[in-house]
């Protein structure tokens, strides 16, 4: 499975469930952790948990497991994490508090576009 693959998939099952604010952050030239961040907000905990259970649904189908989640019932941040792309999906309030896009800022800003073809 390629990387790309992976991010279109990701990137697809976040607008099917009304993700907003969906970026994705190249961050390989930055550090060993991961190659990609995906960060998306839901609009409370519920759909925060749907949208993590929807990306792991469509990562399942591509035999793609994760190899470590935080997923707590009423959280306001899940970060699920596939090896190479680490998915942070928050509340709105949430996300403007722990501004992952600025910590990160030095990475490369991918255009969704691409990804939702």
């Amino acid at each position: 499975m390629t990387e790309n693959k992976s991010l279109k998939t990701i990137v697809k099952a976040l607008d099917a469930k009304k993700a907003e604010d969906i970026k994705v952050i190249g961050i390989k030239d930055l550090t060993i952790m991961a190659d990609y961040f995906v960060i998306a907000t839901g609009t409370s905990t519920t759909h925060v948990r749907a949208l993590a259970e929807e990306v792991d649904a469509k990562l399942a189908e591509l035999g793609i497991k994760p190899l470590k989640s935080e997923k707590r019932s009423g959280s306001s941040w899940l970060a699920v994490d596939y090896g190479d792309i680490i998915v942070h999906i928050f509340t709105e309030e949430t996300r403007k508090q722990y501004s992952l896009e600025r910590l990160w800022a030095d990475g490369e800003q991918v255009d969704i576009a691409q990804l939702l073809e």
